[in-house]
This record gives C-alpha cells, sequence and structure tokens, in this order.
C-alpha cells in the first residue's frame, strides 16, 4: 500500500509538472528554437563581439534616428555599433581626465574610479542627447555628436552617489529618473551590498530645468518591482505601488514601443525558490526547471512572456532586454558580446 501510494504520488506529481512546463513553454523563447508566447514565431539568435578585450554591455540605447545600438562598457567608454563593415566606434567618453594609455581595453574593475564604468543609458529623443549614468561619475549628458560627457549630478541630499546604475526619461517632462544602488558600496565591490543585506538604495529625480536632485524613494533587492505614478497633481504621485514579484533580483527595465516592459533578471540563476520544484528535481532531474532571464509584462503586470536561458552560458548574466523593430538586444555586465534575437 504505501509503495503504491508512493507511485501515485510520483506519477500525479510528474503530471503536474509535465502541465505546468507546457504552459510555462507557451510564455518562454527558446534559445535553440526561438518560440513565442505570441505563437510558433521563429527567431535566430547571434552575438555581436565586443572589441579590445573589453566586457559588459550592461545597457543598451538607440538613438532619435534609430542608429546603434550604442552600449557602455568595462573600460568607461560608450561605443557605437556602425554595422559589420565598420564595427565599434568610440562615441563617448566620462571624463575629460580619463587616461587612455591606462584605460583602453579595460575590464579590470579596480580601475573602474578611474577610467569609469557606465551602466545605464537613454537618449532624450527630443533633443538626441544620450544620458548615462555612470556608476562612479554619477549621472552625465552628451550631445547627439559625442565626445566628452558633462557631468550633472553626483549627490543627493548631501550623500554622494556610491553606484549610479539605471535611469529612464519621462518623454513629456525631459525629466531624469535614475537609481543609486548603495550609499555604502561602489559598483566593483556589489557583492559586499548583498552579503550586508543593503537597503540604502535610492530612486532619484533630476529635473534639468531647476537642476535639482530629489530623492523618491529608499529600497533595493526586495525581489519585486514597484510603479510610481507621476502626475505631481495626484496625492498618489510617487506613492509605490508593488507592479510584480520576481522570481530573481530584476534589474534594468525597458519599455517598448507598444508599451510594454522587459525586465531582465540578472542574478541568483539557479536557485529554487518553490518546493514543489526542489521536489521535482529531486525526483526528475534539472530538465523541469525553468531558466528565466527576462520578462515581459503589460502595462497592468501581467507577464506576457518569458525569454529562458536553458541552463546555458550564453544567456547567464542578462542584465538588460532592449525591443525595438522586432528584434530583442540582450545586455550584460560581464559578457563580451551583445546577444540579439532577430
Amino acid at each position: 500500500m504505501t509503495m503504491k501510494k508512493s507511485q501515485s504520488f510520483k506519477f500525479l506529481l510528474l503530471v503536474f509538472f509535465l502541465l505546468a512546463q507546457n504552459i510555462m513553454q507557451s510564455h518562454q523563447r527558446r534559445l535553440e528554437e526561438g518560440g513565442s508566447g505570441d505563437g510558433d514565431i521563429q527567431r535566430s539568435y547571434y552575438q555581436i563581439d565586443l572589441p579590445d578585450q573589453v566586457i559588459g554591455p550592461e545597457s543598451i540605447a538607440f538613438d532619435c534616428r534609430k542608429e546603434g545600438p550604442y552600449i557602455g562598457v568595462s573600460d568607461g567608454r560608450i561605443l557605437k555599433w556602425q554595422g559589420p563593415n565598420f564595427g565599434w566606434k568610440e562615441f563617448a567618453i566620462p571624463s575629460s581626465n580619463r587616461d587612455r594609455k591606462l584605460c583602453d581595453g579595460s575590464s579590470d574593475p579596480n580601475l573602474e574610479p578611474t577610467c569609469g564604468r557606465p551602466l545605464g543609458l537613454k537618449f532624450n529623443h527630443a533633443t538626441c542627447q544620450l544620458y548615462i549614468a555612470d556608476a562612479y561619475f554619477g549621472l552625465l549628458m552628451v550631445g547627439p555628436n559625442g565626445g566628452v560627457a558633462q557631468q550633472l549630478a553626483n549627490s543627493a541630499e548631501g550623500i554622494p552617489f556610491k553606484f549610479t546604475n539605471a535611469l529612464d526619461i519621462d518623454s513629456n517632462s525631459g525629466v531624469i529618473y535614475f537609481t543609486d544602488s548603495s550609499i555604502f558600496v561602489q559598483r566593483r565591490n556589489y557583492v559586499m551590498s548583498a552579503i550586508m543585506f543593503d537597503r540604502t538604495g535610492r530612486l532619484l529625480k533630476y529635473d534639468p530645468e531647476t537642476k535639482k536632485v530629489t530623492v523618491i524613494y529608499k529600497e533595493t533587492t526586495k525581489m519585486r518591482i514597484l510603479k510610481f505614478r507621476l502626475d505631481s497633481s495626484s496625492t498618489n504621485s510617487y506613492v509605490p505601488e508593488e507592479f510584480a514579484k520576481v522570481s530573481r533580483i530584476a534589474d534594468n527595465i525597458k519599455r517598448n514601443e507598444k508599451g510594454e516592459f522587459w525586465v531582465g533578471l540578472n542574478s541568483e540563476r539557479g536557485r529554487i525558490q518553490n518546493d514543489d520544484v526542489v521536489k521535482a528535481k529531486l525526483l526528475f532531474g534539472d530538465w523541469v526547471i525553468p531558466d528565466p532571464v527576462g520578462v515581459k509584462y503589460d502595462e497592468e503586470g501581467n507577464i506576457l512572456e518569458q525569454l529562458d536561458g536553458n541552463g546555458g552560458s550564453a544567456l547567464n548574466s542578462v542584465s538588460e532586454i532592449e525591443e525595438i523593430d522586432g528584434k530583442l538586444y540582450i545586455g550584460s555586465v560581464e559578457k563580451p558580446y551583445v546577444g540579439i534575437f532577430a
């Protein structure tokens, strides 16, 4: 009797996970197959390699003519892709004091405070200016022709930025919203932030008219995405609402032309947080375990699609997913390439 119960339990659990896997796969892109939640749309995957031993195209941007992609890399430069015939070209640097002999081609985190480390990127399509969240130099801006970036802000409420990270732009007002992930830990020591259970990350607002920086909210690594209303006339302005819970720590959030949101899931890979999945792994092996590296949401926080890494190395470090003209451009904090689903 005990054996029959055990076998029945295993059979029911197997059926449950087969059904769950089929539902999950209907919303996932597979690296090998390119399946989509919108149907059996086939996509090819390829990579654009970076030059000069640099790594880490954390964020991806396209200018007001849809040229690019533009990326920030480990040696502090902003690079622009000019197509396969011309490759990558330097577009901007974070400071006039940057030492080219020391910095160009570097992937040494200990040189980042000197060389810079551009993370979040976003063009204001009204002005064609590129805004940059540099982990060490703060909030920067450079004009449409590139060059040396101008520093706009490096502190808020008297507290210097330690880890300027991501940014976005209000297309109506031109106001910049950006993050400082810690007031204690620099990017090169980011592991310490997790060890310390650091909760000092800040959501900030920069008004280009007044040049004032305002702290809107403080929070880090709570496995959720918050939504803030930007209507200053509303009593709920800047009051956080929970938009979605995530299975891994979310990184950059990028909106596509349809108003949908792609969220990169950059860390905690392989961590299982659901007891049933743990049981399934013990019984049936790793094949039942999903590997979400990106999620697309609608404006209400409903999941539209998931990008699955299939446990492989190509997508094991996804910081951002930029969707433009039907293609997905995959950013990473450590890879030597930009991944593309076409």
